[in-house]
């Protein structure tokens, strides 16, 4: 095939800037509009900042102002750099859903919260075994730890057992499933699985010392890198360029990093 000549443009048009492999960068013509995944990212992180300090010094109004933010903001991110919705966006919506009925107090709130981040794990399942089917190993692995935990739960858990039994099942096989997109989504979904291992703890009696910083704290990463790890996954395209964004060549190689792949401070 032959290819084009580097001078075939015509003088009219703006030179574009290339890196050292010759491939389209970000045009310095329109600035600030590569910055804005960043800026999201960066919101979360300082909102997630927020949230933990809230939690540590039970500032309860702070929390329902933060905590809320979480989830929307990834949204924000990942129809930033992915300009679609599909099932990890649903699973977000219903992420913000169940963190809003987990800031009330008592036993049908966290029933509802449950059921919202239920309705989470089962759609970020069906992005991910849609993406890649997860390895055996990782399967029997999470099943195992699912079968242990609840077993070593089940005597303190009351009328909570069944619900949890069932949740515990649909979020292990979602960190399973996980495995199979990439490593920051795996790490994501084991992060998911032990920050609700811990509301697990705490509903059957244990809470170690920082348990809700902990929650907290291991969620909101887990959220950060199953979006971040969706969004750039192997084979998933590339980022719809906006303004002054320019795609990377069919031919460039390499998975594809949005510009706001940046993680944000902790």
């Amino acid at each position: 095939m032959n290819r084009p000549e580097r001078n075939a443009a015509p003088m009219s048009q703006p030179e574009r800037n290339t890196g050292p492999t010759g491939q389209r960068t970000h045009d310095s013509s329109l600035p600030g509009r590569p910055a804005r995944g960043s800026a999201l990212l960066w919101a979360f992180g300082v909102v997630a900042v927020v949230e933990l300090v809230a939690v540590a010094v039970a500032a309860t109004q702070v929390q329902w102002l933060a905590k809320p933010l979480l989830a929307p903001l990834l949204l924000a991110w990942l129809w930033w750099a992915r300009r679609q919705s599909g099932p990890v966006a649903i699973g977000l919506v219903l992420a913000t859903a169940g963190d809003i009925a987990l800031l009330v107090p008592g036993d049908t709130a966290f029933l509802v919260g449950m059921g919202c981040f239920l309705g989470t794990q089962l759609a970020l399942i069906t992005a991910f075994v849609g993406h890649r089917r997860p390895p055996v190993a990782a399967v029997a692995g999470y099943l195992l730890l699912w079968a242990a935990a609840n077993a070593l739960l089940w005597p303190q858990l009351g009328a909570l057992r069944l619900p949890v039994l069932g949740y515990s099942l649909a979020l292990s096989l979602m960190a399973a499933a996980a495995t199979g997109v990439n490593l920051r989504a795996a790490v994501g979904g084991a992060l998911f699985l032990f920050s609700d291992l811990l509301i697990g703890l705490g509903a059957a009696g244990t809470t170690p010392p920082g348990h809700g910083v902990l929650v907290m704290a291991t969620y909101s990463a887990a959220l950060l890198l199953i979006t971040t790890g969706w969004a750039t996954r192997a084979g998933g395209g590339l980022p719809r360029p906006t303004g002054g964004e320019a795609s990377q060549p069919p031919d460039g190689g390499g998975a594809a990093q949005p510009d706001g792949g940046m993680s944000p401070p902790r």
